[in-house]
């Protein structure tokens, strides 16, 4: 059974940094683009950043352009998302995900999610 367990999440003040992990065990890695979103109370989910299936193409949301990093290690079987210069607006749940082949920014065809991880930015 195909798990995605996300970690990393907690506090952190307004211009700190946080790294998101997600490991995959059980999933054909190689074979899934992998990506993350954010859900804030109230909201809809949104999309944050994904990446290629060898890692070699990432792609974001242009409100995190520059603050925001994802990469993924396919010998460990996890994703990873590296946040710098977070502000309050950064502070909902996240969510990895993955899909078969390329990541949809709309969320079309997920195939897996995982249980989120939160992330509280303090002003």
């Amino acid at each position: 059974q195909v798990q995605l367990v996300e970690s990393g999440g907690g506090m952190v003040q307004a211009g700190g940094s946080l790294r998101l992990s997600c490991a995959a065990p059980g999933l054909a890695f190689a074979t899934y683009a992998m990506g993350w979103f954010r859900h804030a109370p109230g909201k809809d989910r949104k999309f944050v950043a994904a990446i290629s299936l060898t890692g070699s193409i990432p792609y974001y949301t242009d409100s995190v352009k520059g603050r925001i990093t994802i990469s993924r290690d396919i010998a460990k079987n996890t994703v990873y998302l590296h946040m710098n210069m977070l502000n309050p607006e950064d502070t909902p749940v996240y969510y990895c995900s993955a899909r078969k082949d390329y990541m949809e920014p709309n969320g079309y065809g997920i195939d897996y999610w995982g249980t989120g991880t939160l992330v509280t930015v303090s002003a």
